[in-house]
C-alpha cells in the first residue's frame, strides 16, 4: 500500500512544493493547505473503464461549481511554465506541480489548451471541494508529442487537501490520441481530486476532466456543457476554423467569412429568465488581434438582419449571459423573413420544450454564400468582408432533464434538423425546412453528433423529424 504525505512550505505568498519519493511505502507530496505533515494510509478501490477517442463531456458553468457537476476544459487559464503554482480555471482554482497549460502543436487537446504534466510525483489538484461527493470522473489523456508511455493515478482528498489517497489502479497513457478513462466513485463525502504522475518517463496531456456529483437531483434543470456531443469541425487555431469557448456557448469562427461556421450551446430552463434583450451588438475582442471582427455598423443598410446563432432569449437568465450573445462572432447576415419568422419560431418552440421539463443540445451554423435580403440579392456585405450565407441550419437534440446525457441518447431520442434558405419570401413555418442531420453533414462536411455511439448515431442522424411543432 502506498502512503501519500503532504507537507507545505510557505514563504510569503509563494508556495513551494517539494516532491520526493522515499520508497515504495513512503511517497510524499507537499501541499500548501496545512502546516503539519499528515500521513495517508488508505487506498480507495474504484471501477475503471477505458474508452477510445471519446469527445468532450458535460460541464456546469453555474456559480456553484463546488457542488454541481462540471467539466474542466483548461481553456480559461494561463500557465506557461512548469513552476509550481495556482491556476484560476472555470471550475475553480487548481494547483499545478511540474505542470503547465500547453497550447503547442504537440499538446494533445480538445480546443486550444490542455494540462501537460512532466516528471515523477508531479500533479494537478483541485483547490476546492465537491461538497456533495462525486459519482463518476471522466478524464481525457494522451502522450505529449512523441514521448514514451507514461503512468498516472487519480488521487482524492477528503479533508480540504490535507490528506491525499490513491483512487483505483494505475493508468498507462500509451496513445497520442486523447482517450477517455471513466472511474466510478460513488463518493458521498465532500471531496477534491487530482491527477498524480507516478513515473518519470514521458509527458502527458490531460484534458476535459468531468466530475459528476452524486448529491444532485437529476430531474432538475442544470447548465450543462455547450459542447457535449463534439467539436463538429475539429476547430482549433486556424483562420477558417478558430475555436472559441465562452461559458454561454462555444463556436468555430471563420475569419475568411467574417462569421462563425457554427455555434454550439446547451439550453434548459436553468439558462433562461426575465432579463431584457440588451441589443448591445459589439465586436468580439476574444478573437485574435489579426482577425477581422465585425461591429454593428457593418450591417447598417445591408438589407440583412444581425442574425443570432445562439439566441438572445436562450441566454436571458442574467445580464452577463445575455450580453454575450451580442458579440458579432455569434451573428451572421440573415434575411429578415428568415430571422424574424421561421427561424424565430423554431427558437420559441425549443424554449417551450425546456418549459416542459426538457433540455436541448443545439448546434447552429451557416452554409454557402449568397442570399436575398430586403435590398435584394448579395453574396457579401461590408465591402466583401462578411459573407452572406446561402442558408442557416440548426440541429437540436432533446432529452428530459437529467445527467449523463451522452449515455441517455437512444435510437428513439428526438433530433430536429432544419436548413432554412437565407431569402425573403420563404415559408413562415420552420417545419417546411425539416431535414436530416446526415443532409446537413453532407452540406457542411461536419460530424455533428460524434460522441454518440455509432449504432445510435447512424439511426438518429438519418431520420427526418415529424414530431409536433407547437
Amino acid at each position: 500500500m502506498k502512503i501519500l504525505k503532504i507537507r507545505p512550505l510557505v514563504a510569503l505568498s509563494l508556495f513551494i512544493f517539494i516532491l520526493s519519493c522515499n520508497d515504495f511505502d513512503d511517497e510524499q507530496v507537499n501541499d500548501f493547505n496545512n502546516n503539519s505533515p499528515i500521513t495517508v494510509t488508505e487506498e480507495i478501490p474504484a471501477e475503471i473503464n477505458l474508452y477510445d477517442n471519446e469527445g468532450p463531456h458535460e460541464h456546469n458553468f453555474s456559480p456553484v461549481a463546488r457542488t454541481n457537476s462540471f467539466t474542466e476544459t483548461f481553456e480559461s487559464g494561463t500557465k506557461t511554465s512548469y513552476a509550481n503554482g495556482s491556476v484560476n480555471l472555470s471550475s475553480g482554482t487548481w494547483f499545478f506541480a511540474n505542470a503547465l497549460l500547453g497550447d503547442l502543436t504537440n499538446d494533445r487537446k480538445f480546443g486550444s489548451k490542455a494540462a501537460r504534466i512532466t516528471g515523477t510525483s508531479s500533479y494537478i489538484i483541485m483547490s476546492f471541494n465537491m461538497d456533495f461527493g462525486a459519482e463518476t470522473i471522466l478524464i481525457r489523456h494522451a502522450k505529449y508529442g512523441s514521448d514514451s508511455d507514461s503512468a498516472w493515478r487519480l488521487i482524492a482528498s477528503y479533508d480540504d487537501g490535507a490528506n491525499w489517497s490513491f483512487v483505483g489502479n494505475t493508468i498507462t497513457t500509451n496513445s497520442t490520441t486523447l482517450n477517455t478513462v471513466s472511474i466510478t466513485l460513488n463518493e458521498r463525502r465532500a471531496v477534491r481530486y487530482g491527477i498524480y504522475k507516478t513515473d518519470g518517463t514521458g509527458r502527458i496531456n490531460i484534458d476535459n476532466i468531468e466530475i459528476k456529483t452524486s448529491g444532485s437531483n437529476s430531474s432538475v434543470a442544470t447548465r450543462d456543457s455547450n459542447l457535449t456531443f463534439g467539436n463538429p469541425s475539429d476547430a482549433s487555431t486556424s483562420n477558417a476554423n478558430y475555436f472559441l469557448s465562452r461559458s454561454q456557448y462555444t463556436l468555430s469562427y471563420n475569419n475568411n467569412r467574417g462569421t462563425s461556421n457554427w455555434v454550439s450551446w446547451h439550453l434548459s430552463s436553468a439558462w433562461t429568465g426575465s432579463t431584457p434583450r440588451c441589443d448591445c451588438f459589439k465586436s468580439d475582442t476574444a478573437l485574435p488581434s489579426n482577425f477581422y471582427s465585425p461591429d454593428t455598423n457593418d450591417y447598417v443598410g445591408s438589407g440583412f438582419d444581425r442574425g443570432h446563432l445562439c439566441a438572445s432569449a436562450d441566454r436571458n437568465g442574467n445580464t452577463t449571459d445575455n450580453e454575450a450573445t451580442y458579440f458579432t462572432s455569434n451573428i451572421a447576415p440573415q434575411a429578415p423573413d428568415n430571422n424574424q419568422k421561421s427561424w424565430a419560431d423554431f427558437e420559441i418552440y425549443l424554449r417551450s420544450l425546456t418549459a416542459a421539463g426538457n433540455e436541448v443540445h443545439i448546434i447552429a451554423g451557416v452554409a454557402g454564400s449568397g442570399g436575398t435580403g430586403s435590398n435584394g440579392a448579395a453574396t457579401t456585405i461590408s465591402n466583401s468582408r462578411i459573407t452572406v450565407p446561402d442558408s442557416f441550419w440548426k440541429v437540436a437534440l432533446i432529452l428530459p432533464n437529467g445527467s449523463n446525457d451522452i449515455t441517455r441518447v437512444t435510437t428513439s431520442t428526438r433530433v430536429i434538423a432544419i436548413n432554412v434558405p437565407n431569402d425573403q419570401g420563404i415559408s413562415t413555418s420552420w417545419t417546411s425546412f425539416r431535414t436530416s442531420v446526415n443532409a446537413i453533414e453532407a452540406l457542411t462536411g461536419y460530424d455533428l453528433l460524434e460522441n454518440i455511439s455509432d449504432s445510435v448515431e447512424n439511426v438518429i442522424e438519418a431520420r427526418v423529424d415529424n414530431g409536433p411543432s407547437n
